[in-house]
């Protein structure tokens, strides 16, 4: 059976990822409170009033420690909470209290790398990768393949994906660009694929370079390419366990 096995949003951009056991999507937009807030850094020529590229952002492909971050959100107090194996769990509201989140997160910022100065919010559409509000719907069945191609047991977390799907043969979703997924009482169409980053490199669990993904790809298939960007054409519910179906 082809299902959903997983939901997943970050709440902060590449600061922290988040469980859910189901969400209500919404036509047009990225699922609700994912990549709501980035952080920008010192460089950074975003301003907040639109989406920006994420060359603007402080992110996991240069700061490996931001993947060992957790998130639990209080949407009706406006609040994030985050983990990190390093730091103590701090519990802030990103729209008014940013100060708290730059020292909280400045121990985990390199020296010598452009330093966080602060929080834009993206309430609106999210701060994705994309120039457009997308989904990014993950294959198992493609993960445990390239796993076992290089003899490594890893983290689907790795991917920072919203939805991961069982049941499909592997890179499967290879074939899906111009399709529609069909989850729960939702349509999605498939736009295009995803190219990676360094970000896959960090362990999850400890914010440690320990595996080189982006070479394993590009050795075994000639990309660097995993999962797929989609777009919600049809709002509704989605939740773990919904059968899915490419159409």
């Amino acid at each position: 059976m082809t299902q959903v096995s997983a939901l997943w949003r970050h709440p902060i951009k590449a600061h922290g990822r988040e469980a859910l056991d189901q969400v209500h999507l919404f036509k047009g937009q990225t699922m609700p409170w994912d990549r709501r807030w980035a952080v920008a850094h010192e460089g950074a020529k975003a301003t907040g009033s639109d989406w920006a590229p994420c060359a603007n952002f402080s992110r996991a492909a240069k700061v490996a420690q931001l993947m060992a971050i957790e998130a639990r959100s209080d949407e009706a107090a406006g609040t994030v909470t985050l983990s990190h194996p390093d730091r103590p769990d701090l519990t802030f509201a990103p729209d008014s209290e940013s100060a708290a989140f730059l020292d909280w997160v400045r121990p985990l910022m390199p020296a010598d790398r452009a330093q966080s100065t602060a929080i834009l919010s993206a309430a609106d559409r999210g701060m994705t990768d994309t120039d457009f509000a997308s989904i990014s719907v993950m294959n198992t069945a493609s993960h445990a393949d390239l796993c076992q191609r290089m003899d490594q047991d890893l983290s689907m977390q790795r991917w920072r994906g919203n939805i991961h799907l069982d049941g499909f043969a592997p890179w499967a979703e290879r074939d899906w660009i111009g399709r529609t997924l069909k989850i729960g009482t939702t349509r999605l169409d498939v736009r295009e694929h995803i190219v990676r980053c360094m970000a896959t490199a960090a362990n999850p669990a400890t914010g440690q370079r320990d595996a080189d993904l982006l070479g394993a790809l590009k050795a075994q298939f000639g990309h660097q390419e995993f999962g797929v960007y989609a777009v919600v054409i049809e709002g509704g519910t989605v939740a773990v366990g919904d059968p899915v179906e490419v159409i």
